[in-house]
């Protein structure tokens, strides 16, 4: 089936299309897929889709495949108890009848393989990232170039997709994490469009200021401030890039990184970050090794998009390592064979390839010699 939307900008047409496949979806239960470290602009877009397909009789899943690992992040699914599952080998997919990507389009998730074997239909993909070359394909898209895909489903609200009232309690957690969502993903609003402004302006009307500074003042933790001052240890300035290899990350601590990359854009005369690290996982009962990194960058030539798919290219399967959107993109670079070892020197050693062959790719982006 065609898509019944695709990339197109703010208008009533979208709220009504995605009521048209709600309603044809109706009395189903779905699974809303995250990325696999979801943030405050995936879980909020998720709650808002939730609400909105719940008037249809559909109920869903929240469901992520990794962790939830920024301090923030945690805060937020714990002071509004938000019901969320971490995917294990024993997910039983034959109970759902479709899925829906939120803030993503299934290049971030280590479901999207399982849930095409499985033969799961894509209802839904709504985000505000690059389009990918290769997505599943789905009855309705809503991909624009907002600042938060949170954005995007106030414009549903604002279009009536759900009356919201401020004495409903499930309404106020949903504006308040939506008003995160737009908060985190546009630098407290210095990267917001007209857009996200107007999203924000219906929002005050519902949500909870209160609740949503306790979530935004939680404190770093040890593991990451250890993780930022790795990043400013181990810098590398080159032509106003700071580019730092971190070593080996806990995957619990794995959020550090982009929180690390933001710190290396504070410096005077910098104008892009890039902070990578070899997380440390499990997936399936197996360690998992990847090269996860994020880029900032506050120049505006620069498109992190285009930088990350030009520097990293593409894996076996065909997917893109990496991508972004305006000002921020970030690469994800699974080890496989090389995967353990456990002596000292051997994971030594093999650190020391990878932050070789990742700073090369980023020096030879960039045009310059190492």
């Amino acid at each position: 089936m065609e898509p019944v939307l695709d990339v197109l900008p703010r208008t009533s047409e979208n709220r009504a299309s995605l009521a048209a496949i709600l309603e044809r979806h109706r009395g189903e239960r779905h699974i809303i897929v995250l990325q696999d470290y979801p943030d405050p602009d995936a879980i909020a877009s998720a709650l808002a889709y939730r609400l909105i397909s719940a008037k249809f009789d559909v109920s869903n899943d929240i469901v992520y495949g990794g962790q939830i690992s920024h301090q923030q992040n945690r805060a937020l699914v714990k002071m509004f108890n938000i019901p969320m599952i971490a995917a294990r080998d024993d997910l039983d997919l034959t109970v759902y009848q479709g899925s829906v990507f939120v803030d993503g389009q299934g290049t971030n998730s280590v479901l999207t393989a399982r849930l095409q074997s499985a033969k799961l239909p894509t209802i839904a993909m709504i985000d505000h990232h690059e389009r990918q070359d290769q997505m599943p394909a789905a009855e309705f898209i809503d991909i624009r170039h907002t600042g938060a895909t949170s954005t995007i489903y106030v414009d549903y609200l604002r279009q009536g997709a759900i009356e919201l009232d401020r004495n409903h309690r499930e309404h106020v957690v949903v504006a308040t994490a939506l008003m995160h969502g737009i908060m985190t993903d546009t630098d407290q609003f210095v990267r917001a469009s007209e857009e996200d402004f107007a999203a924000a302006a219906f929002l005050s009307q519902y949500h909870d200021p209160a609740n949503l500074l306790d979530i935004m003042k939680q404190a770093r933790s040890r593991q990451t401030m250890d993780t930022i001052q790795r990043a400013l240890q181990n810098r590398i300035l080159r032509e106003n890039y700071s580019i730092a290899g971190i070593g080996y990350v806990r995957a619990a601590d794995r959020d550090a990184i982009p929180q690390a990359a933001d710190f290396l854009l504070t410096e005077e005369n910098v104008h892009t970050a890039i902070v990578y690290g070899l997380v440390i996982g499990e997936q399936d009962g197996q360690r998992t090794e990847t090269v996860i990194g994020s880029l900032r960058t506050t120049k505006l030539t620069l498109d992190p998009n285009l930088f990350v798919k030009e520097a990293f290219g593409r894996n076996p399967e065909g997917h893109f390592f990496g991508g972004g959107r305006s000002e921020a993109g970030g690469f994800e670079i699974r080890l496989g064979f090389l995967v353990g070892g456990g002596e000292e020197e051997y994971e030594k050693l093999k650190w020391q390839v990878y932050d070789m062959q990742v700073k090369q790719r980023l020096f030879s982006q960039i045009g310059i010699r190492n």
